[in-house]
């Protein structure tokens, strides 16, 4: 029975997606829920999973392709499965979707022994089987994107923490056909032979006028686009305006500190800083609500809520997970929530749900080193919190010069609602909370 793949329901603030890759062609085999294709939309990276074990015996769109809800990608015959060879032993191959090109590999059609044994050397390339990447950082995700393509770990650039290879960056890898191929041939070549000592050395010639000042022209992602387009709308229909103030964050470290291990113990996630700033910002939104409301024509929306979205940094792009109604959390809860999209964001698994509303945003320069900077508001929203780097700095305490970690602090806000007054009101009750952040547990 034939059954027609189509894009999934997009959701109502996603007009449309990029069909950015096929891990798929026909004439494989495909598990239930396997992924057959990647669809990048203006957030995140959707896959489109099989709806049953067959065989895939069309495929409609090709890579690149802008798609809609409901638009078919693929038709698949159910039922097939167990009488196809699994992906990588298979001694022919159909044709390769539109807009792809079709394997070159010599006697590939006529020596299905030597396709077959090199199915786990091709494994273990994919793992990182040469050491250069280690198998054990790689997502699940990743590691079979990168066996269902075939793809050697160690030939691809990774941008994640610590050198770790993301689901972006073999996707971005895939984009790029023409490099492929050469990288390969790159990778496979024979090293250069070492000339002899005793040779004479070969002519040197002058570089060429120019010579290594090239350009590369390559079309932002959607993502990209999206963000900048954002921040345009955000400059040019607010009227942003940015104040600062600094925190000392002794007692918060102090309390870090007395309390890492028993807290890490019993919930079971690290004691960071930003529970306490999100805690800080509820109760500086609670006595100053119209920093949490946002602007509809010429209304002024009041959230009785507080949905704090979380800045992360990936290698797509800048993204903001929401903790939702982060009021009714403790530190655990919300340390636990803000991990968990940290790591969804790495992995490139976020959802649109986890990144859609929101009424307060926090984004955090100083893990990349910034001492201050003005952030831009996450539109439609009226106000952001810009944390930066803790740094020992002189301070007078008591009419004594002391030594503190101190962090400037940044609220842009939009001046068509929120005053001055309210704004450096706002930030001085942040600046209040962390500095005794035992008023936080207490409620006073």
């Amino acid at each position: 029975m034939s059954t027609e793949i189509r894009v999934p329901q997009l959701p109502e603030s996603v007009a449309d997606a990029t069909l950015v890759t096929w891990h798929k062609r026909p004439g494989d085999a495909i598990r239930r829920d396997e992924n057959l294709a990647d669809l990048e939309t203006d957030k995140v990276v959707l896959e489109v999973p099989a709806p049953a074990n067959g065989i895939v015996s069309q495929i409609l769109v090709p890579s690149g392709t802008v798609v809609t809800s409901g638009q078919v990608l693929a038709v698949i015959e159910e039922g097939a499965a167990s009488a196809a060879p699994p992906l990588g032993k298979a001694a022919t191959r159909a044709a390769p979707p539109p807009g792809e090109a079709p394997s070159s590999a010599p006697g590939a059609a006529a020596a299905p022994a030597a396709s077959t044994a090199a199915a786990p050397a091709r494994a273990s390339a994919a793992a990182g089987g040469d050491g250069a990447k280690d198998a054990g950082k790689l997502s699940p995700a990743v590691r079979r994107l990168l066996e269902e393509n075939h793809l050697n770990a160690a030939a691809i650039p990774a941008s994640g923490r610590d050198g770790r290879l993301t689901k972006s960056d073999v996707v971005d890898y895939l984009r790029k056909p023409a490099e492929a191929p050469r990288a390969a041939a790159a990778a496979a070549a024979p090293p250069a032979p070492v000339p002899s000592p005793l040779a004479r050395a070969p002519a040197v010639r002058a570089p060429a006028p120019g010579a290594g000042r090239t350009e590369q022209r390559v079309p932002m992602t959607r993502l990209r686009a999206r963000i900048a387009q954002r921040l345009i709308e955000a400059q040019s229909t607010q009227a942003l305006l940015t104040t600062f103030n600094e925190v000392d964050l002794t007692s918060v470290q102090e309390l870090r500190s007395r309390y890492r291990e028993r807290f890490e113990k019993a919930h079971g996630v690290k004691l960071g800083f930003m529970s306490f700033f999100v805690k800080a910002s509820i109760e500086a939104l609670q006595k100053f609500p119209v920093l949490n409301a946002s602007v509809d024509g010429n209304d002024i929306i009041y959230h009785e809520y507080y949905d704090i979205g979380v800045a992360v940094s990936t290698d797509r792009g800048l993204i903001v997970p929401v903790v939702r109604d982060a009021d009714t959390k403790g530190f655990a809860a919300i340390e636990k929530e803000v991990a968990d999209f940290a790591r969804k964001a790495r992995e490139g698994t976020l959802a649109i749900e986890d990144l859609t509303g929101g009424t307060f945003t926090i984004t955090n320069g100083g893990v990349f080193g910034s001492l201050m900077s003005t952030p831009i508001v996450n539109a439609p929203q009226s106000a952001i919190l810009g944390m930066h780097k803790i740094q020992e700095r002189p301070v007078v305490v008591a009419g004594q010069i002391a030594v503190r970690p101190m962090m400037y602090l940044a609220v842009t806000y939009d001046h068509r609602i929120i005053d001055g007054r309210e704004a450096v009101q706002f930030l001085v009750t942040i600046k209040q909370a962390l500095e005794d952040p035992a008023r936080m547990l207490l409620g006073v």
